[in-house]
């Protein structure tokens, strides 16, 4: 029954992904292995949205690993392992909390021994920046464990890169990259050059902008119409000067994005009222698809329900008709 519900949940989610985003694009799909432990480590620029995005598109059932804050109430945490996600306790939460991650790597073992996945953010935050941030070792803890728990197994680091033309914006590009996988079969005293070489695979994954005059250099790539989610776009461009053939950029239509708006307007008016209450900018795309996710087929419900069963029938109709059409051709390509 669970695996049952979680398997109704993500085409729900991939629905809503492919809804939300105006094209997502996957590469390397190939390089998903099958019947081997799979940790996958990826960047983390944009929240929730991350790990729902990897878990609909790899088809792979994935455990989550994610911040432990997210587990103080009791029913939550329930709820949140039902849909795999495991609580990672970090030093800000407390020095005393840190031994009882040691449950949570219990735990992915009896996953990986099944040759389960496990996703973790290796960077240990989240941010907006294109670039990656230092890695942890929690990925390589993970993989460690499991060999000297389970000798028989042979763990897989699959790194996975994600890139968005607009973290925050419906209507947007999302790009997923998986990389060839890095088997692990050097010693745990060799931890540091496992890192490095997820490291590397990363970065040939993900966009990186120079942090040295990084918004200078966002502007330009924008004004230029580079698709900032596109890594060999932007390579081409910052280090062989070389434009598109085809100019990546669209113009912005605020006529459609308004029009967006008011066929929505009772999800706008929700956004509006809690916008100013998200404190960190990287959950704000993920607040805008939750409203969607919950509140957009309650109101094209209510919309279908008008038009069969009221006075107002072929106006409301019309407006259910405006609202799936604005937001089919809503395009927002960059920043």
């Amino acid at each position: 029954m669970k695996n049952l519900i979680n398997a109704f949940l993500t085409g729900l989610v991939n629905i809503a992904l492919h809804g939300y985003f105006r094209k997502i694009i996957v590469q390397g799909k190939e390089n998903i292995p099958k019947n081997v432990p799979i940790i996958l480590v990826a960047n983390h620029q944009n929240a929730l949205i991350d790990p729902l995005l990897i878990a609909t598109q790899s088809k792979l059932k994935p455990w989550f690993l994610t911040r432990a804050s997210a587990f103080k109430k009791p029913f939550v945490a329930k709820l949140l392992n039902f849909i795999r996600m495991l609580p990672v306790f970090r030093v800000r939460d407390g020095f005393s909390t840190i031994t009882q991650n040691q449950q949570t790597f219990d735990q992915t073992y009896e996953v990986l021994k099944d040759n389960g996945t496990v996703i973790i953010f290796a960077e240990g935050t989240h941010h907006l920046e294109r670039n990656l941030f230092p890695l942890s070792k929690g990925f390589t803890r993970m993989a460690f464990g499991l060999k000297e728990r389970f000798p028989e197994k042979e763990p897989v680091i699959l790194p996975v890169g994600i890139d968005y033309s607009a973290h925050q914006k419906s209507g947007s590009i999302v790009r997923l990259r998986f990389g060839k996988c890095i088997p692990v079969k050097m010693s745990s005293a060799q931890s540091g050059k496992l890192t490095k070489s997820v490291e590397r695979a990363l970065k040939e994954l993900i966009v990186e902008i120079p942090l040295e005059g990084y918004k200078e250099t966002l502007k330009k790539l924008i004004e230029n119409g580079i698709d900032v989610s596109n890594k060999n776009e932007v390579d081409a461009f910052l280090f062989e000067d070389k434009k598109p053939e085809k100019g990546s950029k669209e113009s912005q239509s605020t006529v459609i994005n308004k029009m967006m708006k008011i066929f929505h307007f009772p999800l706008f008016l929700f956004w509006l009222g809690i916008k100013s209450k998200i404190k960190d900018p990287v959950f704000v795309s993920t607040f805008k698809f939750l409203i969607g996710f919950v509140f957009a087929p309650l109101w094209y419900g209510l919309l279908l329900w008008l038009s069969f069963n009221s006075n107002i029938g072929p106006e409301t109709f019309s407006i259910l008709i405006m609202a799936w059409l604005t937001l089919y051709i809503n395009r927002n390509p960059q920043e």
